[in-house]
Formats: C-alpha cells, sequence, structure tokens
C-alpha cells in the first residue's frame, strides 16, 4: 500500500491539469515533451514552453488538418510548426474551428515531416479524454523528469497512458435506492463510478426484471439540451421518455444512462458543432472540423454494467445497429432490436437523414 499515485491516477490529474491551464510532461524511451491544451493555454506559459526549443509545434487530428487543407504525414495526425511571433490568438484559430469561414486563410502552415509523431498522438489522446478540443501545443524536450521535477508538473509515462486511454473504464457500484417514477412506481437507480473517478454513470431498473431472460434494455448517452430543455434539434429527449415508457408498460427494464454528452465529445464541443451546423454543415462535418471523429462514445460501459447487474442477454431498444454489434463484441447477447422511432420534428429532419445516410442509424 502506498500513497503515491498510479498511472492511472496520474492520468486522472493530468486531465485536470489540462483543463485549467497546465502543462503536462509526457515521456518514452527517448524523449519527452512538453503538452499543454491549445483551449486554456495563457500567453506566459506559450513563451515558457517555446524557451525549449524551436520545436514547439501545434498536434492536430487529421479530420482538423483536412479542414485546414494542410498535408497528414502521420497518418491521423498533423504537426504544424509554430511561425516566429506566433500568438494565443492564431494557436486558438488553429485548434477551434470558430471562425474559419470569417478567418479561412490561416497559412501558409508547415506540417512536419521528421521525426516521431507518438507523443503528439499522445497529446491529443489525452486532451480528447479531457473533453477539450483535440489539440495539443507540444513542445519536445530533452530531460523531461527534470522539467516536471523543476515546475511540479504531472509525468505520464507513454507506454502506461496509451494502454490506459484504450482500455474499458472499470465500473464500480457506489450506491442504489428505490425511485419510484411516473412509467411505473417501482423504480431503482443504481449510480457506477468509473476506477479514474471520472462522470458516473446510472441504470435505471423497472420492476424487477427476470435475469434468466432478455431484459428490454436502452442505453442512452446523456443530453442534456435533449433531455433536460427539451430540444428540438435532436431525438434524443423523446427517445428517453418512450424508452422509460415502453419498460413500465412491460413492468421492466434496464435503462443504462451513459454521461457521454455529443456522442462522446463533451456538451461544450457539441455546442460548438451546434454552431457550425448554423454555418451549413451536417453533424458529422461539424464533429470533423473540430477534429472529432463521427462517434466518440465508449458503450463499453454499457456491457460492464449489465454484466455487474447479473444480465447476459438483452433486448435493445435502439435505431443504431452499432450499438448491437458493440454489445456482442463485449459480451452481452442481443436477442433483439426493437426500434424506437420518436420525436422527428421539422428541425432535426436533416440531422436524422444524416445520422442515416452517414452513420448507419436505421430510421
Amino acid at each position: 500500500m502506498t500513497l503515491t499515485p498510479d498511472n492511472l491516477e496520474l492520468l486522472t490529474r493530468a486531465q485536470g491539469d489540462l483543463r485549467s491551464g497546465l502543462a503536462v510532461v509526457l515521456c518514452d524511451e527517448d524523449q519527452g515533451a512538453l503538452i499543454a491544451s491549445t483551449e486554456t493555454l495563457c500567453s506566459d506559459r506559450l513563451v515558457a514552453m517555446q524557451a525549449y526549443g524551436p520545436k514547439t509545434t501545434i498536434a492536430i487530428t487529421a479530420r482538423r488538418a483536412v479542414t485546414l487543407k494542410t498535408p497528414v504525414y502521420d497518418g491521423d495526425v498533423a504537426r504544424i510548426a509554430l511561425p516566429a511571433n506566433v500568438d494565443i490568438a492564431w494557436i486558438v484559430a488553429i485548434a477551434d474551428p470558430a471562425t474559419d469561414l470569417n478567418y479561412p486563410m490561416k497559412g501558409p502552415l508547415k506540417s512536419l515531416r521528421e521525426g516521431c509523431a507518438d507523443l503528439h498522438r499522445l497529446a491529443i489522446a489525452i486532451t480528447k479524454s479531457a473533453r477539450l478540443l483535440p489539440a495539443a501545443v507540444v513542445s519536445i524536450v530533452a530531460d523531461p523528469m527534470g522539467v516536471a521535477q523543476r515546475y511540479g508538473l504531472t509525468l505520464i509515462q507513454q507506454s502506461y497512458a496509451v494502454s490506459l486511454l484504450k482500455e474499458g473504464r472499470h465500473l464500480m457500484p457506489v450506491t442504489e435506492a428505490r425511485l419510484p417514477l411516473s412509467v411505473s412506481e417501482r423504480g431503482r437507480l443504481h449510480v457506477f463510478r468509473p476506477d479514474d473517478g471520472g462522470e458516473e454513470h446510472y441504470a435505471v431498473e423497472i420492476g424487477r426484471p427476470d435475469r434468466s431472460k432478455p431484459v428490454l434494455t436502452r442505453l442512452h448517452s446523456a443530453c442534456f439540451t435533449g433531455d433536460v430543455l427539451g430540444s428540438l434539434k435532436c431525438d434524443c429527449g423523446a427517445q428517453l421518455q418512450a424508452a422509460l415508457a415502453l419498460m413500465g408498460e412491460e413492468g421492466s427494464g434496464i435503462l443504462l444512462y451513459l454521461n457521454q454528452e455529443g456522442r462522446g465529445i463533451g456538451l461544450a464541443n457539441k455546442l460548438r458543432a451546434y454552431s457550425l451546423q448554423d454555418q451549413g454543415f451536417d453533424t458529422v462535418e461539424a464533429n470533423h472540423r473540430l477534429g472529432f471523429e463521427d462517434d466518440e462514445r465508449d458503450f463499453r460501459l454499457g456491457s460492464s454494467i449489465l454484466k455487474s447487474m447479473g444480465f447476459s442477454t438483452i433486448r435493445l431498444l435502439t435505431n443504431n445497429p452499432a450499438k448491437v454489434d458493440i454489445m456482442v463484441c463485449n459480451g452481452i447477447a442481443v436477442s433483439d432490436r426493437i426500434p424506437l422511432k420518436v420525436g422527428h420534428t421539422e428541425q432535426n429532419r436533416e440531422y436524422l437523414a444524416v445520422k442515416s445516410k452517414k452513420m448507419g442509424h436505421i430510421l
């Protein structure tokens, strides 16, 4: 037993540091890097990072690089050299597409070819996991441990961080209580907390489902705008209410409420995507311009909760075949996919059409 943080705890600390504007130190066997979020970095700290040498770059995803018409030499990542006399405003404009249409010419941009991009790739992955824009300022340093100790910065080993980011989080049951609902007085709410101390996820149990039979199940990703505010831009709120109503009618069911707002990019980035949609981009194009993939959610969380509650076979309420595939791949049998076609409005007509055409939803 030790008071020293383990690698998962250090990664969690690094996510918080980046959100607050601090730099983090990454290291592998050969070199290290100071990294900071383009979204939270201030001018003074940018100058301090550049003092470590001329190898300071912005790491962006290939998705964002395509928007900027910048060559991508490292597969899924592009390393953009910082120009002379660079300021924070220029860095923000590279990472955030909010002003792309007003300020389309940001170059000429120089994408680096030489050297290894592994630490840059990891920097993007960590900013993503922190629900920040997927972009980072990266300064290569020769003595990563010394830099971390000098400034009291969190030091992350590359091999451990890459492995931890790929793994599904282990969820631990925290508590549960009876919760009478409008659809059923026999409701019960279960709370699960991931081992990294991140956002908690919930299971709403209607009745007392028979664990030996397929249970009516909904994997619902949190949508503050739709579930709480009644947004007409999506069908999330209507799907949530319809799923609970069906479980109430049947007398049993499990609704998993997963805190993966905005298809896994977080509420702030979802609203950035909404702003891009107001400029004429569809929901997938907006995600790409921000540097994200179509869908960043991890539905392994759902299979983990179901297993811990004793369920092995489900009847899944979804229009998304990918959820069926992910459940099956993670040990949960799906005896039936039940469509949930509700919440269609004039305001979300194009949005739903794009989900059908580009993301494979059956609508």
